[in-house]
């Protein structure tokens, strides 16, 4: 039986990413993107643009593939549930409209038992003077944004942003005191089956993922209580693919889940590097029913980001052996567009 053919939405370098992992494992790959300059033209033999709203480009899209899946969670819920009916999407569409939402994610979490920080849903100015508790914090739309956009710092009642359009619904989380970041990556074949990565830690700068590292410099305890977690949640769920959880650790060494990303994460870019097996190769093994084989890390490493123009002093730059460059090839160098990231890779585990 030939191997399923694997339509991704998105066609940035997390499609691009997952389509050179489909690639070496015999997956045909179908793209549907909206940018027609999008990387992942580059990985792929099948590539659709077009409006996601055009009812023909998605029929095409659906026409040529087995399953879906996708490389950024802000899909309309409505444009996956429609592909839904024709054609699996995984993880399913329930879960990303779930996940889309600010919210609604913290209520769940809460109702799993798991902490997340202090918040409240914010609809005008003056419900951000009657939760006043939960300043200092930052106000965040429920739903869109990402890598510090939509977001806004509260530090005091007399600071707010003028710029902040009520039209929107927020969410406002009480900050808390951060010692530091962490992520699991998670991939989960079926019920209790998963392959998963021990904690990496991050540092961000303008609320841009700058560097990840594996291992993470936290206790057994807090390693332990990352991973049961991840578990938790990818089983409540009844998750299928790679997911990401985000995670805050306070001066008090207490964790918090801070987001959920429903695909593969710019966190676990290291563990094509790493391990035997990547993020992205076990999403793809687990959203095409592949075989699940034992993910094993074969080294420490670390990743940067880079960011803008960060990539022009790396293009055509030598390497060391131990030093993995990945050009995104986008055309156009932006102001914090990641545009590529190097991976190091450190004394063997």
């Amino acid at each position: 039986m030939s191997n399923p053919k694997l339509g991704i939405i998105g066609g940035g370098q997390l499609g691009s990413l997952l389509t050179e992992a489909a690639k070496y494992l015999n997956v045909e790959t179908v793209i549907l993107t909206d940018d027609i300059n999008a990387p992942a033209k580059n990985f792929t033999e099948n590539f659709i643009c077009g409006n996601y709203e055009d009812e023909n480009l998605i029929n095409e899209f659906i026409s040529k593939v087995d399953l879906v899946t996708f490389e950024f969670e802000n899909i309309p819920y409505k444009i996956l549930k429609n592909i839904n009916t024709y054609k699996p999407v995984l993880p399913n569409p329930e879960i990303n409209k779930l996940i889309q939402n600010r919210y609604s994610e913290k209520d769940f979490l809460n109702q799993i038992d798991i902490r997340t920080t202090k918040y409240k849903l914010i609809k005008n100015k003056d419900e951000i003077k009657l939760n006043e508790n939960l300043i200092p914090g930052i106000l965040k739309t429920c739903t869109l944004g990402y890598d510090g956009k939509g977001q806004f710092k509260i530090n005091s009642i007399k600071e707010l942003d003028e710029n902040i359009d009520f039209n929107n619904e927020y969410i406002l989380e009480k900050l808390i005191n951060l010692k530091k970041e962490i992520s699991i990556i998670i991939s989960r074949f079926g019920h209790q089956k998963y392959e998963l990565y021990e904690p990496i830690e991050n540092v961000h700068e303008d609320q841009i993922l700058k560097h990840s590292k594996i291992p993470a410099d936290i206790s057994e305890t807090l390693k332990e209580k990352s991973i049961d977690w991840a578990k938790k949640i990818v089983e409540d769920l009844d998750y299928i693919g790679t997911l990401c959880v985000e995670y805050f650790i306070d001066k008090n060494d207490n964790l918090y889940v801070n987001e959920i990303a429903p695909r593969v994460h710019n966190s676990g870019h290291l563990t094509i590097n790493t391990h035997n097996i990547s993020q992205f190769e076990n999403h793809v093994r687990a959203v095409c029913g592949l075989e699940k084989i034992e993910t094993k890390k074969i080294s420490n490493g670390k990743m940067i980001n880079l960011i803008g123009s960060d990539i022009s002093e790396y293009r055509g730059k030598t390497f060391a052996d131990n030093e993995f460059f990945y050009d995104y090839l986008k055309t156009e160098i932006r102001d914090k567009r990641k545009m590529g990231h190097l991976t190091i890779i450190e004394n063997k585990s």
